[in-house]
């Protein structure tokens, strides 16, 4: 059994997509129905090892694999098989459980060996109202020396037109929280390489023409780090003084605790006296979550602050922020997307639901629990969580994310002018208090 990749430390990165119809509309040959014989008994398997509820829910699962495995035999196409996997895994009433139709995972594109996908160019995209837009150029890089600036379109991406790429996810995702991270991982899995290779893409600029430029992929900017089986993070931070005194913090992932601790406590010293702080979780796909809570006992001065509990079948885990040595009491902004996930998502709705920050940006990725992704034998995976995380009043971000309390959008035009609204919103909040 292969396991495509684990997507969580404490919560899920969700580089993954939800069940789909796909075609799967071909009739079924004597070797594909052999295949998904045994996917089904793999997907019971997993679900009967790893389940953080050994009651599983109440649902007697033993018999529901009796109830429904016969029901194989009347299975015609690839379609049907998926209809009765997601029949199985849906009687659990937990939505986050999904099949991913094997044509689905291979429009995403993503590298059996994440480690040979070291090269980039230094380009953050993001799909707006169905266009690929370049959200920030990294300085530095290869998109910044050959002129590629915020706000371009990405026409063609690696011999692929987006458009192409996008249309069999916009059909059926459009509307799904996790759209925005499927979309920008479509695009961006065709500019990633092994470092050396060349891109070739074409971008329609501000004025309309298109540009075509070969680049050469760089590794990726900032620390690299490895944690247990996920795939190396390149751990980026970015630290300002905006007008006015406001501090400015942005990173990229919940890893390399000691890297960014430590950077944290050098902006906590260098902005102790602003007028209110603006942490940039943008996305992030979260990591270690007692990252996040570390980071929350800077800007907290209550002890045993509750934000949620983890359980796996062995535990739980009571999520708690204490306060640091030296705090901070001003005002604090925090900025997230659709591609915030995880421990970004605990640390936003951690400090949004104990009245410590005010939230701007567009809803998060809506991934906070444990889960895996495992290739089935028919080609197919199984979506699946080994752990429940729910927040101090009950509820669930899985599936739902953080909403922001001002939310701001990301536009071509803002991008083209050179500005960040989300930013300016957080800034224009904390400037009006002190009024």
């Amino acid at each position: 059994m292969k396991r495509v990749r684990a997507f969580c430390v404490l919560a899920a990165l969700a580089f993954c997509l939800p069940a789909a119809a796909a075609d799967g509309g071909d009739q079924l040959t004597p070797e594909q129905r052999r295949l998904c014989e045994q996917s089904f008994d793999q997907v019971w398997q997993i679900v009967y090892d790893r389940h953080y509820d050994t009651t599983f829910g109440g649902v007697d699962w033993p018999g529901l694999r009796i109830e429904l495995r016969p029901k194989l035999d009347t299975c015609e196409t690839m379609a049907d098989v998926r209809v009765l996997l997601a029949e199985m895994i849906h009687r659990l009433g937990l939505s986050h459980f999904e099949i991913l139709p094997g044509e689905i995972l291979s429009t995403m594109d993503i590298p059996d060996n994440p480690v040979d996908q070291a090269g980039v160019t230094g380009m953050v995209v993001r799909v707006v109202g169905g266009a690929a837009l370049v959200a920030r150029v990294r300085p530095e890089t290869p998109a910044a020396e050959a002129g590629i600036r915020p706000g371009w379109e990405v026409v063609t991406a690696g011999g692929d037109k987006v458009t192409e790429v996008l249309a069999p996810l916009q059909e059926q995702y459009a509307d799904h929280i996790r759209y925005p991270i499927y979309a920008a991982t479509a695009v961006l899995n065709r500019l990633a390489g092994k470092v050396g290779d060349t891109v070739t893409a074409t971008f329609r600029d501000s004025s309309g023409n298109l540009v075509t430029d070969s680049l050469v992929l760089a590794e990726r900017v900032g620390q690299r780090t490895v944690f247990g089986n996920l795939p190396p993070f390149y751990l980026t931070i970015d630290t300002a003084t905006l007008e006015g005194g406001i501090g400015y913090f942005a990173f990229n992932c919940f890893f390399d605790p000691g890297m960014l601790m430590g950077r944290f406590q050098e902006f906590v010293a260098a902005h102790r006296d602003a007028p209110g702080w603006i942490i940039d979780v943008r996305g992030n796909p979260g990591g270690i979550g007692g990252i996040a809570m570390g980071l929350a006992g800077f800007m907290v001065s209550e002890k045993n602050l509750l934000i949620g509990t983890l359980t796996t079948r062995e535990s739980n885990l009571k999520m708690v922020i204490n306060p640091r040595a030296e705090t901070y009491d001003g005002r604090v902004a925090v900025l997230i997307d659709g591609l915030s996930g995880s421990s970004a998502e605990f640390f936003s709705g951690g400090l949004q639901a104990i009245g410590r920050a005010r939230v701007f940006g567009s809803r998060s990725m809506g991934a906070a629990l444990s889960a895996m992704t495992e290739k089935l034998a028919n080609g197919d995976a199984l979506l699946y969580v080994f752990a429940d995380f729910l927040s101090a009043d009950g509820t669930r971000l899985e599936g739902t994310g953080v909403t922001p309390d001002e939310p701001v959008e990301l536009t071509r035009e803002s991008l083209l002018a050179g500005r960040d609204r989300v930013i300016e919103a957080a800034a224009d909040w904390i400037r009006q208090q002190e009024k």
